[in-house]
């Protein structure tokens, strides 16, 4: 009660004291600093003077005030500043009273920053939307916080805050996501900066949060849904190769006249096989991609038949997808 009591009693100070200046614009007295920045906890020290005879000067606030005094310089001085909505002002008794404002701006920097996803867990599919989340706790003022989001070192968003507060507050941000296959394993973080201005730290003080990697899993894709073969009279092995990029690891299965067992590898050998063709297949949860090879082992161009074939072939994969 008693604090509710004195800062009534010092705001009521402060208002009629400003009303007595009026529109005196011309008020001599000047602070060393037209503004003062200044750690939660820090210290602070600024001279007021004035070059004029006055009949008394002196110093309010609710912390560090200067009893009224003949000098012609006094010291606005606090060792521990622990008041978040301070107003220092200086005075003098000067053809009636004139009053001079220190704007004094208190911060703290966040005592974490973190990031998670929101509603989530485990891998990401690619292609959907997922948010994420950034923490900010215990930061003020908050209209000179700035939140970004970055993947890697890439800047992809920023938030700015308009809320006029002094005193500490947590503030949340999203991000909205919609991450592809290279996008497995990148990391995301947020970083809070404090930008208070040319009187405050240089450069801005700023905290960041751990990064957060991600999981991404896609189906398996070929660059190519066919390619074709050519071995030569005097080649002795060629590989048909069917391995695809996919998250998880897909499993592959051939199809084939000329195969008589089930092949589950990605990769076969000509040494091995028959000239025909052959069709593959890679598939994991969320999907399948296949591939035709048609091999020949005559060292000219694709018969007619081989081509009808192969067209038969991509017809029925089209048609199968």
């Amino acid at each position: 009660m008693f604090q509710h009591f004195f800062g009534f009693v010092y705001l009521s100070a402060v208002s009629q004291l400003v009303s007595l200046r009026g529109a005196q614009a011309d008020c001599p007295v000047q602070f060393s600093q037209q503004r003062v920045v200044v750690r939660y906890k820090g210290s602070v020290a600024v001279n007021c003077s004035t070059s004029v005879t006055h009949k008394g000067m002196g110093l309010e606030a609710s912390e560090g005030a200067v009893p009224l005094t003949s000098n012609s310089l006094i010291t606005w001085r606090v060792s521990h500043l622990t008041e978040w909505d301070i107003h220092p002002f200086c005075f003098i008794n000067y053809e009636g009273q004139c009053v001079v404002e220190l704007p004094v701006t208190i911060y703290k920097t966040p005592d974490s920053v973190s990031i998670s996803f929101v509603n989530h867990r485990g891998p990401m599919i690619e292609g959907r939307q997922y948010e994420l989340q950034c923490d900010v706790h215990d930061v003020a003022p908050v209209q000179y916080l700035t939140v970004k989001w970055y993947k890697g070192q890439t800047l992809l968003d920023q938030t700015n805050f308009t809320e006029d507060s002094r005193t500490p507050v947590n503030v949340t941000t999203t991000l909205l996501i919609r991450p592809v296959r290279a996008d497995d394993g990148a990391q995301y973080w947020c970083e809070a900066e404090l930008d208070l201005g040319a009187e405050g730290p240089q450069p801005p003080p700023k905290e960041t949060s751990d990064p957060l990697y991600i999981t991404v899993h896609y189906k398996p894709k070929h660059s190519s849904s066919t390619e074709f073969n050519i071995i030569q009279k005097d080649e002795v092995k060629l590989t048909l190769n069917c391995t695809v990029k996919a998250n998880p690891a897909p499993t592959y299965t051939w199809h084939s006249d000329h195969l008589k067992e089930e092949i589950s590898s990605s990769v076969l050998q000509s040494s091995t096989l028959s000239p025909g063709n052959y069709m593959c297949h890679a598939t994991n949860y969320l999907g399948s991609d296949s591939k035709v090879f048609i091999f020949e082992s005559t060292g000219g161009r694709p018969t007619f038949w081989t081509v009808l074939i192969f067209f038969q072939l991509l017809v029925a994969l089209i048609i199968a997808i």
